[in-house]
């Protein structure tokens, strides 16, 4: 006989009552972040890179299947945050339901999707600055050897992220009107020079893709059935929604915020639903937008919006929405910076990360040692990796950890009918599976490149796991009883 070790949920419960971090947040403040750090890189580049790419004007349907499979997701999400709410998000619910490898697991892919995510989108907010300002691409953009930008504006939010939860929270809300309101305007002033003759084929037909074929680059799914390479077509509008699913991802880091959270079990809920159905309306709305002001052979990959709007003479237009994507690229960074920190504290609460990493500072009651490590991170990565080689790897780390969540669902309902749920997923467990095999789809989606990388990081975190987590864990010298405080329980 083996032991499992699983976090007992009543434990998890107690620790939200210790007021180690303070709770300031209201369920308006999770909207704003919630929409803070899902509206970004996706609806100002991806957006119009998936149009021009794989899916033509259907990337609009790309991203229906995108919201339909976060959709999902974020209702299993709203049901375990608001029943456990919790600094730790997914990996505390794995660690509850699954045991204590799996929970490691999914807190090591959620660092990965969210630092790296925060280094994409620095490196996005540079170049768009550098773009509104008329400054040198030597220290600014994609161009720069050492991208001075994008370390300059993560140092910046780190401050805000460490001083305080509410200061974080009051900048996110700033900034998010800003970039709603460009938004708005992108559909109220695009509606008017969409052409009919732009979205016809809505889906155009597959064909090759350019260039040299890559069976690295080719989808997983293409590639296990042996079919040719293509782009377009229906699959190529599902490889676009397998990419730009990026742009949903972050609802799941409010979460990351119920030990933070006034009323956790009224406000979780609305925030990640709230915040979720908002984006997705935007999202679907501009890329119609978008792909009927300009034939989608012709969008520019750089900045889509600004030039299909240099491009109708409405050049003003183009100015407010470089504005607009360097205010809404700042609010998903704040708020990855937020998440990071508070994944960190609770691995480094249960002795899978040094310790240090799981306490809060005294008096602004944020976890600053785990935000600044991890900005500090970010800062290398963001300096000089291109941005190319960070953004495959996004998606695969957020749709794994959400197949987690889904299966931990049932195995929660099953272990603990008595736990008293403020959100229920209907028809579970039927939703749940259904979410987690939606996800898994759109993972194998994704090309086999990114299914290596991803493959690394998970080796890479496993030995940590072996040769120090496991050893330094809160359960390492437990005894293995089911009754015992700290939920260990036996198994084979």
């Amino acid at each position: 006989m083996g032991v499992r070790r699983t976090l007992d949920v009543d434990e998890v419960l107690k620790r939200q009552e210790s007021g180690e971090l303070k709770r300031r947040l209201r369920g308006r403040d999770l909207i704003g972040f919630g929409v803070g750090i899902i509206i970004g890189t996706g609806i100002f580049t991806l957006a119009g890179v998936e149009a021009k790419t794989h899916a033509g004007p259907s990337v609009t349907l790309s991203f229906v299947i995108g919201a339909v499979v976060a959709g999902l997701a974020a209702l299993c999400y709203a049901e375990l945050a608001s029943s456990v709410p919790t600094a730790g998000s997914a990996y505390t619910y794995a660690f509850a339901t699954l045991g204590e490898v799996f929970a490691w697991i999914i807190g090591w892919d959620l660092l990965l999707e969210f630092a790296l995510g925060a280094a994409v989108v620095s490196r996005s907010w540079s170049g768009y600055l550098a773009n509104l300002l008329g400054l040198s691409p030597d220290w600014f953009g994609e161009d720069a050897t050492v991208n001075v930008g994008a370390v300059l504006i993560i140092a910046v939010l780190t401050i805000v992220a460490v001083v305080g939860i509410k200061e974080s929270a009051w900048l996110t809300n700033v900034l998010v009107l800003v970039k709603v309101a460009v938004c708005v305007l992108i559909l109220a002033v695009g509606v008017f020079f969409v052409k009919g003759a732009n979205l016809t084929p809505f889906v155009p037909p597959a064909q090759p893709p350019s260039g040299t074929a890559n069976a690295l680059h080719q989808p997983v799914v293409q590639a296990a059935l042996g079919l040719e390479q293509s782009v377009y077509g229906i699959a190529g509008m599902v490889t676009a929604a397998a990419v730009v699913f990026f742009a949903y991802t972050g609802f799941e880091a409010l979460a990351n915020l119920g030990e933070e959270t006034i009323n956790p079990r009224k406000d979780l809920r609305v925030g990640i639903l709230g915040a979720l159905a908002v984006c997705a309306v935007l999202y679907i709305g501009v890329s119609i937008v978008l792909t009927g002001m300009v034939h989608y052979t012709d969008i520019d990959s750089g900045a889509p919006l600004a030039d299909a709007f240099d491009r109708v003479g409405q050049h003003w237009v183009g100015a407010l929405i470089s504005l607009g994507a360097v205010t809404g690229l700042t609010s998903v960074m704040m708020v990855e910076l937020v998440t990071i920190g508070r994944i960190g504290f609770a691995m480094g609460r249960d002795g899978l990360l040094p310790k240090a990493i799981g306490t809060a500072h005294p008096r602004w009651g944020t976890p600053h040692r785990m935000t600044i490590g991890g900005a500090a991170l970010i800062a290398v990565l963001a300096a000089f990796v291109p941005i190319s080689a960070l953004a495959d790897m996004v998606s695969i780390g957020a749709l794994s950890a959400m197949i987690i969540v889904a299966v931990a669902v049932p195995v929660l309902r099953k272990r603990r009918p008595d736990l008293k749920r403020p959100f229920s997923v209907p028809f579970s467990p039927v939703l749940p599976i259904i979410a987690a095999l939606a996800c898994f789809y759109l993972m194998l989606n994704l090309d086999v490149m990114t299914w290596i990388r991803f493959a690394a990081w998970l080796v890479l975190g496993l030995l940590i796991y072996y040769f120090y987590g496991r050893k330094h864990s809160r359960f390492a010298k437990r005894p293995a009883d089911p009754a015992s405080p700290g939920g260990v329980e036996s198994g084979s």
